[in-house]
């Protein structure tokens, strides 16, 4: 009987985030073994452990943690939500300088060990660091991307979903741009159990989106992390579920269609930055970009989004 091939999932970072994404691989069964990795073998270990008496109730998998990169060997994905964590009312864009670095150390030593894994960045400024990681990998641009605005669009889809009364699976609206203060929705696409959200009504037949209500979801998507980081001093199951929900797709190579983070070639008119857009994710990473219509107003704000990274790319020697 032939052996069937087993899935790895290497995590760096024994933090929030990190640990976060771990459990919730654990309890999603993404993948056949977890693997955390921190410069802290101690507390990598802790963590491991500490999951690894909970898979009595959870999926079967193989979770162990550890101080040597070795462990992440033969991974399938590796997840780095390693860095400098971001303070209250510090924005993404000036975390750069200390994780860029971090990053240009770290991805040689995993291309080593992991040369086929698909690498996703976690690690603020996500957009930055995953054009950081591209040119220091040496891998293809699909191999290697950021969780982006999946977690920014996840945000607007409860949002969207809390104001009109139904269900968040049946909103389909995306946030595009930066993972940062210069990401915008495409209002113009989004549609609630297939109607345009901008003729969605409540029971009475009045239009519940106006363009005041639209800017304000807006708002609240993109500004809330800043909220729960003064309150508990991190974002952590949130992104620890949508990051694996990426993951999954890539291992299950689901085809699935979601906007990461990937260094872009003339989108828009953008080309050579790392922003997020909708793609198709799978085995191996970003299988295609897909190209979306924007009105106007969103193609400015995604030429501002771009202008935001570059500056910062500039700032710090990478183009």
């Amino acid at each position: 009987m032939a052996n069937l091939r087993t899935t790895k999932l290497g995590i760096i970072g024994a933090g929030a985030v990190g640990t976060s994404l771990a459990y919730a691989a654990l309890i999603r069964g993404a993948a056949d073994e977890v693997v955390i990795y921190d410069l802290n073998a101690a507390r990598a270990e802790a963590q491991g452990l500490d999951l690894a008496h909970g898979t009595p109730f959870a999926h079967r998998a193989k979770v162990t943690g550890g101080g040597d990169l070795d462990v992440l060997s033969a991974s399938d994905v590796i997840v780095i939500t390693a860095g400098a964590a971001q303070q209250p009312g510090q924005s993404r864009l000036e975390l750069v300088n200390t994780n860029a670095e971090i990053i240009r150390n770290l991805m040689p030593q995993l291309v080593r060990r992991a040369p086929d894994a698909v690498y996703m960045l976690v690690t603020n400024p996500v957009d930055v660091l995953t054009e950081v990681a591209v040119d220091v990998a040496g891998l293809r641009r699909g191999q290697v991307i950021g969780s982006g605005t999946t977690l920014d669009s996840s945000r607007l889809r409860w949002l969207v979903a809390e104001t009109a009364g139904v269900a968040p699976r049946d909103v389909h609206a995306m946030i595009l741009g930066e993972h940062g203060d210069s990401a915008f929705p495409l209002w113009s696409n989004a549609t609630i159990g297939g109607s345009p959200i901008s003729g969605w009504t409540d029971e009475s037949g009045t239009k519940i989106f106006d363009d005041e209500k639209l800017a304000d979801l807006a708002n609240q998507a993109v500004l809330s992390a800043y909220s729960i980081i003064a309150g508990k001093g991190a974002t952590n199951y949130a992104i620890g579920l949508a990051g694996v929900r990426l993951v999954e797709a890539i291992l299950r190579d689901e085809h699935m269609v979601t906007p990461v983070s990937t260094v872009l070639r003339d989108y828009e008119g953008v080309d050579g930055i790392a922003l997020s857009v909708p793609c198709v994710l799978g085995a191996g990473g970003v299988q295609r970009v897909l190209r979306v219509p924007m009105n106007q107003s969103e193609h400015d704000a995604f030429h501002r989004s771009g202008d935001a990274i570059r500056s910062v790319l500039q700032e710090i020697g990478q183009l």
